[in-house]
């Protein structure tokens, strides 16, 4: 007789549907737990960037800016590098040694090294007084000069101008919760670095310092680097300095003529730098810090109907070198209808005066200065206003990204000065063109904000971008000065490949001033 089948008991089946609920339920609690609790991975996906504190915009015054990190962040500044005082020989050979096994373990590594991002800069720990004192220096003193320099400049609108060793430095030392940018990260290690960053402020220093004192302070830090050991195994070819003012760190630039500099231009003219000093190939050039507010894609929008002056500008009208076009250029558009040209004035009113004329305007006029390249350039820009730059030997900022046929007209001095050719020219342009210019503006103004923290897409981002395509030449230009002594250039006929990294540190190099 076969036995009957158990039928469960309806308690039971409350039990078993009890059960299965309570485990659903912890299972969705563990996987709420995980999803919220894991950490995400910030190299999963770096073309995604969020800032840090969604709510609080970037603040792009260099006054303010400089005034929360001097008070807020500078005195939790705190670093573990390992930055060397005065290097001796064996220490240099023992960093070679480092360097090498660190490369070759990225070359097997890393299939696209050494085209490869993010780019491992080293900030060297330099005393203060080549840093923090003279950022104090000028906040400081900010309020309480009205200083001039010989052409009538006011020195800390000058300073501001060319803060980018700034804005570049207090990108690199934030914290890492506090960064945008995913193309660059600091190390604290100096064989792990393909740059070396060098935050010395010339600029400051020059302006704000009496002559013999800032000379004795380049010297003093022309030998605090020079006594590094990456630097004498590269002899200075892997070394960022920021000497963004044509007259910083004159004195002794031609010690450090191997480093890249960060300048506002080549300066073909040869006024400022010597031959072999500068190079396209080497440095990079930066774009000046606007003088004046943002006008962005609102702003544009509304200022549009009130554009009614043809062509605009204000600023020093007698300029040396190939300055000089702005006298001429003055002889030719003097009286002429709808040109406005100003003298311009130091200070707040005259800002606020340059600042209203961009504004009120299609076309600005963008002439050389002293140097080939001007602020007005980007205080055009960053206003919406088309620039007409007449400058022949000028480079711009990032031309290796940017195209600035899309926002500006370039007009040779020949032409420029011709009896009424600049008027007729900037009046057949159409109405469609100079839309289309406007528009891009917009897009491009991005590009020449400095801000903090460093936005992707602004100046600081687009330095680094460029810094990537130098770091092969860099590197092969540090490997050929280490092949042989100096005084072997020319002939070697022993065998030097077992003793190549003894040779690369004993390049001599020229006598440091004392």
């Amino acid at each position: 007789m076969m036995r009957a089948k158990q039928m469960p008991s309806s308690s039971t089946r409350s039990k078993s549907k009890i059960l299965l609920l309570f485990f659903t339920l912890s299972l969705l609690a563990l996987c709420f737990l995980f999803f919220f609790s894991t950490p995400s991975d910030p190299t999963a996906s770096s073309s995604v960037y969020t800032h840090p504190h969604p709510l609080i915009p970037p603040e792009t015054s260099f006054e303010a800016s400089l005034e929360d990190f001097l008070t807020h962040k500078a005195p939790s500044y705190r670093t573990s590098d390992d930055t060397v005082r005065s290097a001796l020989q064996d220490v240099v050979t023992s960093f070679d040694d480092r360097k090498f096994f660190k490369e070759m373990e990225w070359v097997h590594r890393d299939p696209y090294y050494p085209l490869n991002f993010p780019i491992r800069v080293y900030v060297y720990e330099m005393p203060k007084k080549f840093t923090f004192d003279l950022l104090w220096l000028f906040r400081n003193t900010y309020r309480e000069t009205s200083n001039l320099t010989s052409n009538g400049s006011p020195v800390h609108r000058l300073i501001e101008q060319h803060s980018v060793d700034y804005w570049l430095w207090a990108d690199l030392i934030a914290p890492d919760s506090e960064r945008l940018l995913k193309n660059v990260v600091r190390v604290d290690k100096q064989e792990e670095a393909d740059l070396f960053y060098v935050p010395f402020f010339t600029t400051i220093s020059f302006f704000l310092l009496e002559k013999q004192q800032c000379k004795a302070l380049y010297r003093e830090a022309l030998k605090w680097v020079t006594d590094q050991p990456a630097w004498k195994r590269s002899e200075g070819r892997d070394h960022i300095f920021p000497i963004h003012h044509p007259w910083s760190f004159k004195s002794v630039r031609r010690y450090v003529k191997n480093a890249i500099w960060l300048l506002p231009d080549m300066d073909s003219t040869g006024n400022w730098y010597k031959p072999g000093q500068v190079s396209l190939e080497k440095d990079l050039i930066l774009p000046y810090v606007p003088n004046v507010d943002l006008c962005d894609a609102k702003c544009v929008s509304e200022s549009e109907s009130k554009r009614t002056t043809l062509l605009f500008f204000r600023g020093r009208l007698k300029r040396n070198a190939g300055g000089k076009i702005r006298s001429k250029l003055v002889t030719e558009l003097a009286g002429a209808k709808d040109i406005v040209i100003e003298e311009g004035t130091a200070g707040e009113q005259g800002k606020a005066a340059a600042q209203k004329g961009m504004r009120m305007s299609i076309f600005c006029l963008c002439p050389a200065g002293d140097t080939p390249s001007s602020a007005r350039l980007f205080d055009a820009i960053v206003s919406g206003c088309i620039p007409v730059i007449i400058s022949d030997e000028l480079e711009l900022p990032f031309e290796g990204i940017l195209d600035y046929r899309k926002i500006a007209i370039f007009v040779s001095s020949t032409d420029a000065v011709q009896p009424g050719w600049l008027l007729t020219y900037l009046k057949g342009i159409s109405s469609t063109q100079i839309t289309e210019l406007r528009r891009n503006l917009v897009e491009f103004s991005r590009y020449f904000v400095y801000s903090s923290p460093a936005q992707p897409l602004g100046p600081e981002d687009l330095v680094w971008r460029m810094m990537g395509g130098k770091l092969v030449n860099i590197k092969l230009h540090t490997r050929r000065s280490q092949r042989v002594v100096k005084e072997s250039r020319s002939v070697c006929t022993c065998d030097c490949r077992s003793r190549n990294v003894t040779t690369s540190i004993t390049l001599s190099h020229q006598s440091l001033p004392v």
